[in-house]
């Protein structure tokens, strides 16, 4: 008989929110992400998972996106989860996946997978299962510490052009947060997207997370977004867009004009929006995607920033 128990769709969106700040947890594990996901392609099945112990303490939660596969099959992902919520054992964690997999409300044949937002080497709770895909990259800021120590931690660089934007025309505000006061940006992103050949949450979900994020947070347009413009005179230079989820934040999109490279206008505003977001209580601020051979110029901007890297361990079925 398992020590923790599974229940499946049973949790409130508050208390999912709720569990899921203490756990800085990635924004696909977001109740607003499934909502989003849900809206944009109605065949997904939206699956949440709790599972706790006796005492009902929580052990994790685990969003599965589950889709119609080869006709008669349902292929499921759990991406970047399970969340664990503190401290959980490796036994624990085994027996979590175990449950997740066994009880599973979809019609065989299914194929349930996990990338755990777990480094790779981490994976004592993945035991007796197989791992399919190799794990990306992503660096993680701590905004815990103080300003001068995260400004003390970037590279002599990154701080050096950090300088020089600042004594640049440069003036970086927060956008106002209506659809069309950040699509400028939505559409700058899908072209360099387009140029540059790479992947990542797809851009017609941003104002769909608004939404869910506004929803559970009584209308209040800024719960889950964070969009920063820098301009010289009347013109955009750069921009950056932030999902908010619980106390962690994830770099979504960010554009630059010639003018903006050439006065370091990203180091500007992701110093701004470190500050602002650490004032609002965030405590990671997740810069995405690390990849140096094709886009080695973002992989060092993100690195020399002096965050952690997190290898993670890849897919797992």
């Amino acid at each position: 008989m398992s020590r923790l128990a599974i229940s499946w769709n049973e949790l409130s969106r508050v208390q999912w929110d709720a569990a899921l700040a203490s756990a800085s947890a990635s924004y696909q594990q977001d109740w607003a992400y499934g909502v989003a996901l849900k809206a944009a392609s109605p065949s997904v099945d939206i699956l949440r998972a709790s599972i706790a112990r006796p005492d009902s303490s929580l052990v994790a939660l685990a969003q599965i996106a589950a889709r119609p596969f080869a006709l008669i099959g349902r292929f499921a992902l759990c991406t970047f989860g399970p969340a664990w919520i503190g401290d959980v054992s490796p036994d624990d964690r085994h027996e979590a996946y175990r449950l997740l997999r066994k009880s599973l409300p979809q019609r065989w044949p299914r194929l349930l997978v996990f990338t755990p937002d777990e480094p790779a080497g981490d994976t004592a709770g993945l035991k007796l299962m197989s791992c399919v895909m190799t794990g990306d990259a992503t660096v993680l800021v701590d905004l815990t510490q103080d300003e001068a120590a995260l400004r003390a931690n970037f590279e002599s660089s990154w701080r050096n052009k950090l300088s020089k934007a600042e004594r640049s025309d440069l003036v970086v505000q927060k956008s106002g947060l209506k659809p069309a006061q950040y699509r400028w940006l939505i559409d700058a992103e899908a072209k360099q997207r387009q140029k540059r050949g790479y992947r990542a949450m797809p851009l017609e979900l941003t104002e769909r997370w608004q939404d869910a994020k506004a929803d559970g947070a009584k209308g209040d347009r800024g719960a889950g977004l964070a969009v920063f413009r820098a301009d010289i005179g009347r013109d955009a230079a750069a921009g950056m867009l932030f999902l908010i989820h619980g106390s962690r934040a994830t770099y979504h999109v960010g554009w630059t004009s010639n003018a903006g490279r050439d006065n370091a206008a990203h180091n500007l505003i992701l110093w701004t929006a470190i500050k602002e977001l650490k004032a609002r209580g965030v405590a990671v601020l997740d810069l995405g995607g690390v990849n140096t051979q094709s886009g080695a110029g973002i992989a060092r901007f993100k690195l020399e920033t002096g965050g952690a890297v997190l290898r993670r361990a890849g897919a797992y079925v």
